[in-house]
């Protein structure tokens, strides 16, 4: 990690960006959010550990054609923009030749499932196909939250469609012995299928 430029894209807290940073690399962290930067900016102040803080869409980095060795994301920006192949051809812009994009998001097929860590979550009741994205609305009906749905396939097509080549999907099995509950994940059902998809890919150098 040494000396890399490393773009930490819908960064959050930027705890990635941190731990890059330790590392010896040379991070930015970027998010849309303002709060969630006032985070970052105080999880700096306890730890000691300083990065760049960037204000900014994911659709529109304000970096220079080919400024980062690296950029990555843990369920970060990807899921939560409507024209996420608009994104992939934002990352590859600023990414060097030779560069990898890695990011995670939520497995594809967990879409299928109700979000929940019990029995009812074994029951597929929603179509995989269906693209419409997850909204929660406040008491006025104002969107919250959204999430948007995308398939395997159609994340694979954005990521050759920006010009990058997929080098590995990493699909994380549950960890023997974890019997902790969070949320909608739990035990039952990381036994059986994936919770996680992680996309390696890399930005030809020719």
């Amino acid at each position: 990690m040494t000396g890399r430029r490393i773009l930490e894209l819908g960064a959050g807290a930027a705890a990635a960006a941190r731990w890059l940073a330790a590392e010896g690399a040379r991070p930015v962290a970027l998010d849309l959010s303002a709060g969630m930067l006032r985070h970052a900016a105080e999880a700096a102040d306890r730890s000691g550990v300083r990065v760049p803080l960037v204000q900014a869409d994911a659709l529109a980095l304000p970096f220079a054609d080919a400024t980062f060795d690296t950029v990555c994301t843990a369920f970060g920006a990807i899921p939560f923009v409507d024209d996420s192949a608009a994104a992939m051809r934002e990352v590859a812009r600023v990414l060097r030749p030779g560069g990898r994009w890695v990011f995670s998001v939520t497995h594809p097929m967990r879409w299928i499932f109700l979000d929940d860590p019990g029995e009812g979550g074994l029951t597929a009741v929603h179509s995989y196909f269906d693209r419409s994205p997850y909204v929660e609305q406040d008491a006025r009906g104002v969107a919250t939250y959204v999430e948007q749905h995308r398939t395997v396939g159609d994340r694979i097509r954005e990521l050759v469609g920006a010009g990058f080549r997929l080098l590995d999907l990493v699909e994380p099995e549950w960890p023997a012995g974890h019997e902790g509950v969070w949320g909608q994940w739990s035990p039952l059902r990381g036994r059986l299928f994936p919770g996680t998809a992680i996309f390696v890919t890399e930005k030809p150098a020719g």
